[in-house]
């Protein structure tokens, strides 16, 4: 029967579902398909009421132009070619595929075995061929026109150097504040409202990196546990928002809303991308998109091209050596830019996206795109730079222009904080922006994100509140999360009402806070850990979409002091240029006859030899600062156990040293009298002082 849905030739791009303003063009890469059809569905995305060939093939891309079709509209791809799993190919037209390009889906994953390109329970696994229609269990893509009218609109541009990032989750920050309105909890719109942009504001944030919101799915294996894919890292659509993010019938307008009032406040936007795998998982996986369109061209296969060369732990890897690969890539980074305006990305498993299989390339095709590209030239680009393949951790490898995040800092400091012996060597060095992995090619201070915590591990006050992670509630009898956490209970495992158990958390919650908003480098703080937030010591709340992720906006009294004191220590910061150098800070003379941009002295003031650098036992150490505009700084910092007597160095000129943070107390900016040279200051364990002159 013929199709009544006009069609004529159309173009080979732009790719995917393009609304002209009078029809849509459709184009779909795939070099090994024999047949591309457009299927159409009512408004409920229930009933199929049409399915058309795409006409042309141009360049590997089928495409083909409907004038009747318009925004609104839902649909979904099949791909026709052979099913040989052991030579690669995939093809089942039997299952309906999302359109890669897809800037908006409708409904969400309804698991059934028929989103298998394979028989459920077949002897021969996925050699088998399943022939029933998947469409019913599958969400469809919608047609979206992207105008939008924007307020008056300038880049961000903020410098690196006067970064402080906040690590937070859509609707883990959004839904138990009790300033917002209900309906919008655990939106993008809850996410842009006056209370949260508020909150980020007086903190003193000047950017946002949003776990993922591209499109993911809930894995199986979580819903039939009554679980769910919290974080997020499960892509399958690389230009559409998650639905779970919108209100009912929402689309990409919301997200940039959102972006539009965070801006207002001067606070960027940074998303986190995960384009090293996706939802589609390995060989035994369903077949959702890009495994039934051309799964030998967009994923990297093995040596037998039934299986999937795997470095991300997730089943596949992909395919960012082939061109039209790396262009939909880019393309989907380019769009996030130029039509929602965010102001960078940080790359998921970064390393994947440079290898050669099992080879770590850093002149690979991704990275030399991204090098080139001009829209990506102007915003930020953050790596974490690690995988789970052959020399996977590569931190401080990333090309100039990148900033990454430090797992070093986190560890070591962690470490020191905890007063593990023999890490003050280490401290001094991620202080300084660990210059000893960053410090090449032209690449600045700020190319170290530094931070304690992250989504990925312990909240801050887990940190200091429990020995060992307690994931139970994931299901997998707490053998999932890192066994390596450096933290510290503080006497007592958990949940206590003893005050002075309490009172040591505290403490060094201040003292590690401290530490990282005082290096030099990027700060990264995690949602909630100004607000005290816990996980009962899971470690891994990856599955946890419920009170045990989300943010607490409830805590007072001792919360309230510890957000007003990483509130006070963020002003700090940006009141004193030393704490933010552009520029790496080393032990020559700032000027002819000045004194050392950095000296390191013991705690009679006098310099750190070599046998003190590497004596385990010694924990405590001074830093000062100058510059040649003569600004001075002084960190005191002790990580044992005891308090510790220092004597203050000279400061210059008969200058005297000012406090202006002591994290013992929490106090900042108090009424000490500035002290001379030669004074003596006993400083508490676990603690550190900045004094400026």
């Amino acid at each position: 029967m013929a199709s009544a849905t006009r069609v004529s030739a159309g173009l080979p791009f732009p790719l995917g579902a393009s609304w002209d303003g009078s029809g849509v063009n459709v184009a779909v890469f795939s070099a090994n398909a024999t047949k591309i059809e457009l299927c159409l569905f009512d408004a409920e995305g229930k009933r199929e009421t049409d399915r058309i060939a795409l006409p042309e093939f141009t360049h590997e891309v089928w495409h083909g132009y409907f004038p009747d079709l318009r925004p609104g509209q839902l649909y979904g791809l099949r791909a026709h070619g052979p099913y040989e799993p052991d030579a690669g190919h995939r093809f089942n037209p039997n299952k309906l595929l999302l359109d890669p390009y897809a800037p908006a889906l409708s409904g969400e994953v309804r698991w059934h075995d028929s989103l298998y390109g394979y028989r459920i329970g077949h002897r021969n696994q996925d050699l088998s061929f399943d022939r029933r229609d998947s469409a019913r269990a599958m969400p469809k893509a919608r047609v979206i026109d992207q105008a939008h009218t924007w307020g008056p609109e300038r880049p961000r541009n903020r410098a690196w150097s006067d970064t402080v990032i906040y690590e937070a989750h859509v609707k883990g920050m959004t839904m138990s504040h009790p300033g917002i309105h209900p309906p919008l909890a655990g939106t993008f719109e809850g996410l842009g409202s006056p209370a949260v942009v508020e909150h980020l504001s007086k903190l003193g944030v000047t950017a946002i990196e949003l776990m993922p919101i591209q499109a993911f799915f809930d894995d199986r294996h979580l819903v039939e546990q009554g679980l769910a894919n919290y974080w997020g890292y499960n892509s399958i659509g690389f230009f559409a928002p998650a639905p779970r993010y919108l209100m009912p019938g929402g689309d990409i307008a919301e997200f940039k809303t959102m972006v539009q009032r965070l801006h207002e406040a001067d606070i960027e936007v940074i998303l986190d991308v995960v384009y090293n795998h996706t939802a589609e998982g390995n060989q035994l996986g369903p077949t959702l998109s890009f495994r039934g369109l051309d799964n030998a061209s967009y994923y990297v296969l093995g040596d037998e091209p039934r299986y999937y060369f795997d470095t991300t732990g997730c089943g596949n890897n992909v395919n960012l050596r082939h061109p039209r690969v790396v262009q939909m890539v880019m393309d989907s980074l380019r769009y996030w830019v130029e039509e929602c305006h965010v102001d960078g990305f940080r790359f998921d498993l970064a390393v994947t996206l440079t290898r050669d299989r099992q080879n770590v390339d850093f002149n690979s095709p991704f990275l030399d795109a991204v090098t080139q590209d001009p829209v990506l030239a102007r915003v930020k680009m953050i790596s974490e730079s690690w995988d789970l393949g052959d020399h996977g951790y590569q931190v401080g490898a990333f090309p100039p222009g990148w900033a990454e995040w430090n797992g070093r800092f986190r560890d070591d400091i962690r470490a020191y904080v905890k007063g593990d012996q023999g890490t003050v060597d280490s401290f001094a060095r991620n202080v300084l922006g660990s210059g000893d992995i960053f410090d090449r090619r032209g690449r600045r201070p700020w190319a170290s994100i530094n931070f304690v915590t992250a989504h990925d591990g312990f909240t801050l006050a887990d940190l200091y509140a429990y020995n060992e992670k307690h994931n139970e509630a994931n299901g997998e009898d707490n053998r999932d999360g890192h066994d390596d956490n450096r933290s510290w209970n503080c006497g007592v495992e958990g949940p206590t009402e003893d005050e002075g158990v309490l009172d040591l958390r505290d403490r060094m919650r201040r003292f590690a806070m401290a530490t990282m908003l005082v290096s030099q480098g990027v700060p990264m703080i995690l949602m909630g850990d100004e607000n005290g937030r816990t996980q009962d010591g899971n470690n891994n709340a990856y599955c946890q979409d419920n009170q045990l992720a989300w943010m607490d906006w409830s805590p007072a009294g001792r919360e309230e002091a510890f957000r007003g004191f990483v509130a006070g220590a963020l002003a700090l910061r940006r009141e004193l240029p030393l704490l933010t150098s552009p520029q790496w800070l080393r032990g020559d003379p700032v000027s002819e006859g000045g004194l050392p941009g950095v000296r390191w002295l013991r705690t009679d003031a006098e310099p750190m030899t070599e046998a003190e650098w590497t004596d385990g036992n010694v924990l405590a150490i001074a830093m000062v600062l100058a510059d040649a505009r003569g600004n001075g700084l002084l960190l005191l910092s002790n990580g044992a156990h005891e308090d510790v007597p220092f004597v203050l160095p000279d400061a210059g000129e008969g200058r005297r040293w000012r406090l202006r943070l002591d994290s013992a107390t929490g106090a900042i900016d108090s009424d000490a009298e500035p002290q001379a040279a030669g004074a003596e200051v006993v400083l508490g364990g676990r603690s550190l002082q900045i004094f400026s002159v």
